[in-house]
């Protein structure tokens, strides 16, 4: 979206203009692939995420409406942009003080430092981290929901006389297309902001090759994108009749809860298994490296069953 491009060039220029204090320091840390490859992926998350779901809000403001009644709206697109723009403003100037405050606290020195053990502030961080990028996101999709409501609000004139049903035939002949795009980017865009939160308290090295991390960041989310896409499609089989696009959603967040899980239970249970064998004297080294790959497969293979499956349930009435 323009809106969250504009606000990262803002941001930027804020922090390497030479006019900027400390831009020299600054500019050499941004330099690294280390730093500039997962912002571009922590940006990339949230303009998918709150394009999916502009995109969901006008799809089901047209299909419940009209194309005529959707017409009549003034200027949707730039209220929706004014709107949207005062929420990230006011988000970076009030929550993101408040987010760095509360990290301040657990970091070497801060007020909780010397009253917690080492084990003990790292298991705080990392609860921290987590709920401070829950608050992100229903941030984020609050902002757009006002947003949207406010571009969709109609003025009080007396409605035309189309109706959602008559619509255009030919608008709703990519209606799977339409909902495997939504669940994919849903999916994805949860998987990558689960990702960018863990990287936040996970040590990642600022040394690391860009290759590596071009294909960690960016390559490994649009092979999960092609897969979730994939495994929509099978479920939105046959062609459903309304698109419905909250129900993609809802779809593909269910999808990832239960993928998250079932994996997280094998990898416990791979665990034990493997810290078994190692008690009994036996190399672990091979059993290690195996499971990893076999935790990858099944991974991808449940991405693609579990989407088509809940997919389908929750399109069930519209096929």
């Amino acid at each position: 979206m323009a809106v969250a491009a504009a606000l990262f060039v803002v941001n930027m220029a804020v922090l390497l203009l030479p006019s900027s204090p400390h831009s020299e320091q600054m500019r050499s840390v941004y330099a690294q692939p280390g730093v500039w490859v997962p912002l571009l992926s922590r940006v990339a998350t949230v303009w998918l995420l709150a394009a999916t779901l502009a995109w969901s809000h006008a799809r089901k403001a047209l299909d419940e409406r009209g194309a005529a009644r959707i017409a009549q709206l003034r200027a949707p697109a730039s209220r929706f942009g004014v709107v949207y723009l005062a929420a990230m403003v006011i988000n970076f100037l009030v929550l993101t003080p408040l987010f760095y405050q509360a990290q301040v606290l657990f970091m070497p020195g801060g007020p909780l430092h010397q009253h917690v053990d080492t084990y003990g502030m790292r298991s705080l961080m990392a609860t921290s981290m987590l709920i401070q990028s829950a608050l992100q996101m229903l941030v984020l999709v609050a902002s757009v929901w006002l947003a949207a409501k406010f571009a969709l609000r109609e003025r009080s004139t007396a409605p035309t006389a189309e109706s959602p049903a008559a619509l255009d035939p030919g608008m709703d002949a990519s209606t799977r297309n339409a909902v495997a795009l939504v669940a994919a980017a849903t999916f994805v865009s949860l998987q990558l902001w689960v990702g960018n939160a863990a990287s936040g308290w996970v040590d990642t090295s600022r040394d690391s090759a860009l290759l590596p991390l071009l294909l960690g960041w960016f390559g490994v989310p649009l092979l999960v994108f092609a897969l979730a896409f994939w495994g929509s499609w099978l479920g939105a089989a046959p062609e459903p009749a309304q698109a419905r696009p909250f129900r993609a959603v809802a779809a593909a967040a269910s999808a990832f809860v239960l993928l998250q899980v079932a994996c997280a239970a094998l990898a416990i249970g791979g665990l034990l298994w493997i810290a078994g064998a190692s008690s009994s004297g036996r190399s672990s080294d091979s059993r290690l490296v195996m499971f990893a790959a076999g935790m990858v497969a099944i991974y991808l293979v449940l991405l693609v069953v579990l989407l088509r499956t809940v997919t389908r349930r929750f399109y069930r009435r519209y096929l």
